[in-house]
């Protein structure tokens, strides 16, 4: 197997603060997507009323016929 180069020192040192900051800032990047994925999903149902009916009927009937 080649071995990996990586990188300079200064490209060390920048993965290293990334990783540090990483935690927090996924978070807030996870956070801000959910909230834009639910507001996408609502203009949908309003946009397309059929198929978002069709969508809660279908999902009605996966969780009915769910086992526990």
């Amino acid at each position: 197997m080649p071995d990996v180069d990586e990188g300079s020192p200064e490209q060390r040192e920048d993965r290293r603060e990334d990783q540090q900051e990483t935690e927090a800032e996924r978070r807030r990047r996870r956070a801000r997507f959910l909230r834009e994925l639910t507001e996408a999903r609502e203009l949908r149902d309003r946009v397309q009323p059929r198929r978002a009916r069709t969508a809660r009927l279908r999902h009605a009937m996966r969780m009915r016929t769910f086992r526990w």
